[in-house]
């Protein structure tokens, strides 16, 4: 495969509203992640399985043979159509898919890889071994090669929430997440250089475009997919908060200028649409990172988190113009939103 610039490239990663052969997720087995909302976890996680399954299939991590079975009485109970839903039996640490699962990449020959990345729990939580298995457990279970993400004799550590691609040679991500020094240290000592090398090496990346800070409230310390999302080739809906006393207001606004003089790989600047933040969502002492950038796209719907706000209609009016031939679909989000993430961080596209 060969980019706009002519350098020939072993590999690329598809953006996420190319075709999908499935989506994957992974159902919980326990409710750590959002304390004492565990039942209501399990019914919103049918119910996104159930609008998932209208336009694609859905591959669901399971941990056991236990769990499959009572899942698939809830999913029978809500008249999903269960040949659209096949299992992977793999005992998990927590169920953000878009972070520990793999990245399905095209090769030269035009076949399915699957980029294994590091996953060291977003370098906060200690408990994260079983969620390294899950890029081995998709590749064997698509039956593709599994390539481990190797730089400079180690694994590279990235999450898929830390960046987003047009699927062209463009990809965006944010200095907070992958640069900062001393908090949630992902890979020791990388330079942008480097992570513009291994983007380059196995996702077909020729041209970073990095922001700076995340939203508040990110427990993953800054993860793009919260703030910046590509719609097409050539655009992208970027978060702004237009409240200047809330913290998030300079960060999105400092995010927006560098994306307006942001180039593609093309050298064609970036067509860039604002989204509204929701109002701020605040348990005890910890504000959560509501978004609605944190959609997830599938073949023929886009499912956008709600959150009972007045900028909900907002939100979805803005994605439907920017998707006339998807079905642009809200999920509440209210009580998913308590995991600390929404429907984009627990779910990964599987590439055709």
């Amino acid at each position: 495969m060969i980019t706009n610039n002519n350098t020939i490239l072993s590999r690329r990663f598809p953006a996420e509203w190319e075709k999908h052969q499935a989506t994957l997720l992974s159902f919980p087995s326990e409710g750590r992640d959002w304390p004492g909302k565990y039942h209501a976890i399990k019914w919103a996680f049918i119910e996104i399985i159930k609008k998932i399954t209208v336009y694609e299939p859905v591959i669901l991590v399971v941990k056991s043979v236990e769990l499959r079975e009572k899942v698939s009485v809830m999913l029978e109970q809500a008249h999903v159509d269960l040949s659209a839903v096949s299992y992977i039996i793999q005992d998990t640490n927590r169920n953000w898919m878009r972070d520990s699962g793999p990245a399905i990449v095209k090769n030269a020959n035009g076949y399915n890889e699957a980029i294994q990345f590091g996953f060291t729990g977003w370098a906060k939580y200690k408990n994260h071994k079983k969620d390294q298995r899950i890029p081995e457990a998709v590749a064997k279970h698509l039956d593709i090669t599994l390539i481990q993400a190797m730089y400079q004799n180690r694994l590279v550590v990235l999450e898929g929430g830390s960046i987003d691609v047009n699927g062209c040679g463009t990809l965006i991500t944010t200095e907070e997440c992958l640069m900062d020094p001393v908090q949630q240290v992902r890979n020791r000592g990388f330079k942008k250089a480097d992570y513009e090398n291994v983007f380059r090496e196995y996702l077909g990346v020729t041209n970073t475009i990095w922001l700076g800070e995340g939203i508040e409230g990110d427990d993953t310390h800054g993860h793009v997919d919260d703030i910046c999302r590509f719609v097409n080739r050539n655009t992208v809906v970027a978060a702004q908060e237009k409240n200047t006393s809330d913290p998030n207001h300079h960060k999105l606004e400092a995010n927006l200028e560098i994306l307006r003089n942001a180039r593609l790989e093309n050298g064609e600047k970036l067509n860039v649409i604002a989204m509204p933040m929701p109002a701020r969502i605040d348990f005890e002492d910890l504000r959560l990172p509501a978004s609605y950038v944190n959609f997830l796209m599938t073949n023929g719907c886009v499912l956008v988190p709600t959150f009972n706000d007045k900028n909900d209609y907002k939100a979805l009016g803005i994605l439907t113009e920017l998707f006339p031939e998807r079905d642009v679909i809200g999920i509440s989000a209210i009580d998913l939103v308590w995991g600390l993430g929404t429907l984009h961080c627990l779910s990964h596209e599987l590439a055709e």
